[in-house]
């Protein structure tokens, strides 16, 4: 069985968050997040991890040639029904959980919410037209934004998560996974919100310019990164997880539809990256387990040049 070297899951990792400082550069040294150019270089940011995974598989070769694309979950789809609703569920599971996040946040008194009129987001949508232009009623562009989302999560925004995605769940949960399920899915899912430290230290995500930031970014990622590993060890392919992270980002911003005009809330506390999301997604992970979701892992056992082999269970 293919087994991937210390050193080539350190290379990478130091190459990931290596190369998303440098992309992240100019940032830092002139404007931070109001530079012009943040809309560029921080999509461009999210194929430092892929660029990592290429440059390992090149140099220091972890993985025959013939087997990489089969290692990293792109090829082959087989069985093609199981990873085709995996997909399925990749692409609404997220949808579903970003919005029961927002209910948790309102049980926990974190947020205000007003599901009859949408009061909050009505003021925004006033706020963005011209004087005398009259918005469009809230409801409508709600609904129009709900029935986007899964077309965004498929397109652009499936193609930006997998320049991330190739490296988290298509080689470093692999490489890792010889620790255990559960090893190999919490480091994977820190490593990746610490890679989002050179944005997060600017105020990206929670407004939060120190540490505070980076380890609710990366509590938030390690919650996700359960879910999208999951997604990964159950399907034994990349694409659930590069839907499902496609649609975690395109529903991120749900909780601006919902809240009541004159209140506010914290990210940090409500945001599907937050506290509420945490929640969520540890409820999800132990319906997960209790269900034995963990332990049907089919490409552990006898996938030459896939993921370590283990017991049958």
């Amino acid at each position: 069985m293919t087994r991937i070297r210390p050193i080539a899951t350190i290379a990478f990792v130091v190459l990931a968050l290596g190369l998303a400082w440098l992309v992240a550069l100019p940032l830092w040294l002139d404007s931070g997040l109001m530079n012009p150019l943040a809309g560029i270089l921080i999509p461009v940011m999210m194929f430092t991890p892929a660029l990592a995974v290429v440059i390992v598989m090149l140099v220091l070769r972890p993985v025959p040639k013939g087997e990489r694309l089969r290692f990293l979950g792109i090829w082959p789809l087989r069985p093609a029904k199981r990873v085709v609703w995996m997909m399925v569920l990749g692409l609404f599971g997220p949808i579903v959980v970003v919005a029961a996040s927002v209910a948790v946040a309102a049980l926990c008194g974190w947020v205000t919410l007003d599901l009859v009129h949408f009061s909050g987001f009505a003021e925004q949508l006033a706020a963005g037209l011209p004087a005398g232009v009259e918005a469009p009623p809230a409801i409508v562009v709600i609904l129009s934004q709900l029935i986007a989302i899964p077309f965004a999560a498929a397109t652009i925004n499936a193609f930006l998560a997998f320049g991330e995605e190739l490296g988290w769940r298509g080689f470093l949960l692999p490489a890792l996974r010889p620790l255990g399920t559960w090893p190999s899915l919490l480091i994977s899912g820190a490593v990746w919100g610490l890679w989002h430290s050179p944005v997060i230290l600017l105020g990206y995500n929670f407004g939060l310019t120190d540490i505070t930031g980076v380890l609710l970014m990366t509590a938030g990622c390690v919650a996700w990164g359960v879910l999208l590993g999951w997604l990964r060890l159950r399907s034994a392919s990349l694409w659930p997880a590069v839907f499902a992270h496609g649609a975690m980002n395109a529903a991120g911003a749900m909780i601006l539809w919902f809240y009541a005009a004159g209140t506010t809330f914290d990210m940090a506390l409500a945001g599907p990256l937050g506290v509420a999301g945490w929640i969520t997604c540890a409820i999800v992970a132990v319906v997960l387990v209790l269900t034995g979701q963990f332990r049907r892992q089919p490409e552990l056992d006898g996938a030459v040049g896939r993921m370590l082999s283990a017991p049958r269970r």
